[in-house]
C-alpha cells in the first residue's frame, strides 16, 4: 500500500479565520463561544452558539459568495486554504489524479430555511435559481472539486458528527488504492439558525448555561450539561508519499491509519459499553502498525455531553490499558461543528503531532470521577508524540479513528 502524507491544512473555525489563527487560539486556550443577540434565539432555551470568528463570504469575491450556501463558503475558504498550505499548483499535479472527499452533516439548511420562507412570504418567484445547488449536500464537494479543477472525484461523506473523520479515512483508501494522488480532504457545516437550535434543545442534547458561554462546553466535567453548536470547515491535502516527494514537498505529518465502524445500537445513544469506539480506535491503530503504547496524544470527540464522555473515557481506557496518552478536548473552546468537527480536530491533530504538543481544555475545572484519564487543563502539554489519534463519533452509531505520525 502507498503511504499518505498530510502536506496542507486549512481551517476556518469560531476561533479563527485560518488554520493558523485556529492553532495559536487553541493553545492559548481561547474561546469562540459567546451569547447570540439574533432575534430568533431570545425564546430558546439555549441562546449560546460558537459561530466562525470570520466571516467565510468576506474571503470570497462577492459573485462566488452570492453563489454558495455558507457552509459552502466554508468549505471553499477552508480548501484553498490548504491547497496554498500544500504548494499545490496547476503545474505540479495531474488534475486526473486528484479527488475531493467534502463532507457535511446537514448540508445548506441555511439556503433551504431562507427560500421556505421566501417562498411562505412572496411566492415562487423569489426563490433563489441557485437554491438547489446551495442546499444540496454535495454541494461543498462539487464547489471545490470545481475551484481547483480536482477530476479524480467528488465525494460526499455524511455521517452525523463523525463526518470529518470519515472524509479523511476515504482519503487515505483513495491514496492506498492507487485512485489518486493527492486528495483535498474536509468536511464543513454552518447550521447556527432558529430551527436547529430549537431541534437540538428539544432532544435536550444542548448546554443551556446562557449567562457563562465560555464555560457552557466543558467536555468531562462534572457540571457539563450538552454540547454547545459550532461552525465551521477544515481540510487536509492527503498527498501519496511518493507524489509529495517527487515535488519536494516535506510533510506535517502521516496520515498512518484509519477505521471506521458501527455500533448498530441507537440512531441517538452510543452504545453503552463504547464498543464501536473501541474497534474503531484499535482498528486505526492495528491499520497504523502500531500499538497503543505508541500513541502518546489522543483529541477526543468528547462533546460534554453528560452520557457521550463517559462512554467514550471508557472505551480509551480500554483501548490503552496501563499506557495514558495526553487526552486534549477541543470542543471546550470551538463547541460542535458537527459534520466540521472531525475534519477540523484531524488538523488539530496533525498540528499537535507537528510542534508536539497537545492543546488545553482550559474548561475542565472540577473533572468527573472515574474518568481514569491524563486530560490536559488550562496550559497546552509538550510531549514527545510519535503518533496521535483523533476520534470522531455520530448520531447513528458512526464511528472514526484517524492516526497521524511524525
Amino acid at each position: 500500500m502507498r503511504a499518505a502524507v498530510v502536506t496542507g491544512v486549512g481551517a476556518i473555525s469560531p476561533v479563527g479565520g485560518t488554520a493558523a489563527d485556529s492553532w495559536d487560539a487553541l493553545l492559548a486556550g481561547r474561546s469562540g463561544i459567546a451569547l447570540l443577540d439574533d432575534d430568533w434565539a431570545a425564546a430558546l432555551p439555549t441562546r449560546i452558539a460558537a459561530r466562525m470568528a470570520v466571516d467565510p463570504a468576506a474571503k470570497l469575491d462577492r459573485v462566488a459568495a452570492r453563489r454558495l450556501d455558507r457552509a459552502e463558503q466554508a468549505a471553499l475558504v477552508a480548501a484553498r486554504e490548504a491547497w496554498e498550505d500544500a504548494k499545490l499548483s496547476a503545474s505540479s499535479v495531474d488534475p486526473e489524479r486528484v479527488a475531493v472527499v467534502m463532507g457535511t452533516g446537514i448540508g445548506g439548511v441555511n439556503t433551504l430555511l431562507d427560500n421556505h420562507n421566501a417562498l411562505r412570504d412572496h411566492g415562487p418567484r423569489r426563490l433563489s435559481p441557485r437554491m438547489v445547488p446551495m442546499m444540496m449536500p454535495n454541494g461543498a464537494a462539487a464547489a471545490v472539486s470545481i475551484d481547483l479543477d480536482a477530476r479524480a472525484g467528488a465525494i460526499t461523506p455524511a455521517s452525523a458528527c463523525a463526518t470529518g473523520g470519515e472524509a479523511v479515512a476515504h482519503a487515505l483508501d483513495l491514496i492506498r488504492l492507487g485512485r489518486a494522488d493527492v486528495v483535498i480532504a474536509g468536511s464543513t457545516e454552518a447550521c447556527v439558525n432558529e430551527l436547529t437550535m430549537a431541534g437540538f434543545a428539544q432532544a435536550r442534547a444542548m448546554s443551556t448555561r446562557n449567562d457563562e458561554p465560555r464555560l457552557a462546553s466543558s467536555p468531562f466535567d462534572r457540571a457539563r450539561d450538552g454540547f454547545v453548536l459550532g461552525e465551521g470547515a477544515a481540510v487536509l491535502v492527503i498527498e501519496s508519499e511518493e507524489h509529495a516527494r517527487a515535488r519536494g514537498r516535506v510533510p506535517h505529518a502521516t496520515l498512518a491509519g484509519a477505521a471506521i465502524t458501527s455500533d448498530a445500537h441507537d440512531m441517538v445513544a452510543p452504545e453503552p459499553q463504547g464498543d464501536g469506539q473501541i474497534r474503531a480506535m484499535r482498528t486505526a491503530i492495528r491499520d497504523a502498525g502500531l500499538s497503543p503504547e505508541d500513541v502518546g496524544h489522543v483529541n477526543a470527540h468528547a462533546t460534554s455531553t453528560p452520557a457521550g464522555d463517559i462512554v467514550e473515557a471508557r472505551a480509551i481506557r480500554t483501548v490503552f490499558g496501563g499506557h495514558a496518552p495526553v487526552v486534549s478536548a477541543v470542543k471546550s473552546m470551538t463547541g460542535h461543528l458537527l459534520g466540521g468537527a472531525g475534519s477540523f480536530e484531524a488538523v488539530a491533530t496533525v498540528l499537535a503531532i507537528a510542534h508536539q504538543t497537545a492543546p488545553p481544555t482550559p474548561t475542565l475545572a472540577d473533572a468527573e470521577p472515574g474518568l481514569g484519564l491524563d486530560i490536559t487543563r488550562e496550559r497546552p502539554r509538550a510531549g514527545a508524540f510519535g503518533a496521535a489519534l483523533s476520534n470522531s463519533f455520530g448520531f447513528g452509531g458512526h464511528n472514526t479513528a484517524l492516526v497521524f505520525t511524525t
